[in-house]
């Protein structure tokens, strides 16, 4: 009976040596004559035991990591194709604490299958929310998803069915579905998971917005930095076309709907929804002023429903198993469940999906394990690059749109970075308008200058130069550009910067001059 090993393509593997273990599982295979195949899954989100090498041993995975090729003869030797015992055996994989402790719905099928094979989609449940959908109004699939709670996962946390039913009510010959996969935040991946990992997942999310909606079209709008999830939605979407589920006719239901995939060109603010719209038309990825909104006039002046990957993605579990089970999910107004991205100095780094409601202590110490130095956390960035700073005091703050709006942050795209007491806030902030600086699409007065000065400011606070009246002058800056920016980038680069200046305020205290030997 033939084994089955998997080995992970995932970018995070690949950058971690997983071509060359496949390349040399397969050698031994080979060598010793052994019954085997390989599959190459996605990741299961653990990056500290990336490769993770899997066997399937009766019904069971047991997994090794994590592997190098130098490993790989010693595996076999110690008879990996039977789950073997050696040192970097982990036992079963589902039983590890990080992957255990999980509520894993939306990314219940990363790393556990072919992420390019509809037989194995479908034998883990999918396209049982499709056929669902298919079968009710469109009207029925958007008060299912309103009913969820779901709420945008791409930062702003704006209910999905709402906009939904904005798409629906609104007139137009044409609709479309945009999926923003422009996923350009630091210490975020969990867009690239899915995409590289379960396409189809994404797919199906999209096919059923694009019934409910009266959508006959979508876009799926990657960033050019992610070409292993650019090959791997292209080839599943033209699977998909060919098994019925895109096309003139979504699984045999009579209306139509396709996809295509477009790679975008490299600019952060081309992840802001106006900005993206612009870029898909082949125009310069510029802020376009609101109203009207993209649910009104979006993609070639029609209806448009732009969503974020992890928002689609978590509709066919609403569709297959209810709103209600969904919803029963999290705490407040953040219902379902969100993707951590854990990342930064951290010593257990990866992808932790869970309920709304965790504390970010409990994030960050139990779950993260700490910093990877073993120093003490200093501080923690939640929400990208343009998230806001935690000290410890912060740390029972629970994971939630309304808790950290409160204490003046935001979860984003639940980017989590984390660093230990040598960081230098000041510096941090400075780079927080650097940033975006360099990001500003140029067209708005408070972003594309307040940031260059923003820079300057925080230059001089550096070399002491009037420190009291620069920190006000920051200050100001950032009041101006959060009130004034047209988007986000302008509007949210304060959240890093004031957080900064108040939760670490000798950071920003001058450096006492040495005073010359005697």
């Amino acid at each position: 009976m033939s084994v089955t090993i998997y080995v992970p393509r995932d970018a995070a593997a690949l950058a971690l040596g997983a071509e060359k273990v496949a390349e040399a599982v397969t050698q031994e295979i080979a060598a010793r004559g052994i019954d085997a195949k390989i599959m190459r899954n996605g990741s299961r989100g653990m990056f500290w035991l990336e490769p993770l090498v899997e066997v399937e041993v009766s019904g069971k995975r047991i997994g090794y990591g994590p592997v190098k090729v130098k490993d790989v003869a010693a595996l076999f030797d110690a008879g990996l194709e039977s789950g073997g015992d050696h040192a970097l055996c982990l036992g079963e994989v589902e039983g590890l604490p990080f992957l255990k402790e999980q509520t894993r719905l939306t990314f219940a099928r990363c790393g556990v299958v072919d992420p390019l094979s509809l037989k194995d989609y479908e034998a883990h449940g999918g396209l049982a929310g499709l056929r669902r959908a298919a079968d009710m109004a469109p009207a029925d699939v958007v008060k299912e998803v309103t009913e969820s709670g779901l709420r945008g996962r791409g930062g702003a946390g704006f209910p999905t069915g709402i906009k939904w039913k904005t798409v629906l009510d609104a007139v137009g010959e044409r609709k479309y579905i945009v999926c923003n996969a422009d996923e350009g935040d630091s210490g975020t991946f969990a867009d690239r998971m899915i995409m590289e990992g379960d396409p189809f997942v994404l797919i199906e999310g999209m096919a059923i917005a694009g019934l409910a909606t009266g959508a006959t079209k979508g876009f799926i709008y990657i960033r050019s930095e992610y070409p292993h999830a650019i090959a791997t939605m292209t080839e599943a979407v033209e699977i998909a076309g060919g098994a019925g589920i895109l096309g003139a006719s979504v699984l045999s239901s009579g209306r139509a709907f396709d996809i295509e995939v477009r790679t975008g060109a490299g600019a952060y603010v081309c992840g802001e929804e106006t900005s993206l719209l612009n870029s898909l038309e082949g125009k310069r990825g510029v802020v376009r002023a609101k109203p009207p909104l993209p649910a009104h006039q979006g993609l070639f002046a029609c209806p448009t429903v732009i969503n974020n990957v992890i928002s689609l993605a978590s509709v066919p579990v609403i569709l297959e198993k209810g709103a209600v089970f969904y919803r029963d999910f999290g705490m407040g107004r953040s219902r379902g469940t969100i993707p951590l991205q854990i990342a930064g100095n951290v010593k257990h780094g990866g992808l932790y999906e869970t309920a709304f409601g965790l504390s970010l202590g409990d994030i960050v110490e139990r779950i993260g394990g700490g910093t990877a130095t073993g120093r003490p956390v200093k501080a923690v960035q939640v929400g990208g690059p343009l998230g806001a700073y935690f000290p410890r005091t912060l740390f029972d703050t629970p994971f939630d749109y309304e808790a950290f709006a409160a204490k003046d942050g935001l979860i984003g795209h639940a980017g989590i970075v984390i660093f230990d007491d040598t960081v230098d806030m000041l510096k941090q902030a400075r780079f927080a308008m650097e940033f975006c600086a360099v990001e500003s699409c140029g067209k708005c007065t408070p972003c594309r200058i307040g940031s260059t000065r923003g820079v300057e400011t925080a230059d001089k606070i550096a070399q002491g130069i009037e420190p009291e009246k620069n920190r006000a002058l920051l200050a100001d800056l950032c009041n101006t550009m959060k009130f004034g920016s047209l988007c986000a980038l302008g509007g949210f680069t304060p959240y890093p910067v004031t957080s900064a200046m108040t939760h670490f305020p000798d950071d920003f205290a001058p450096t006492p001059l040495i005073e010359a030997a005697e």
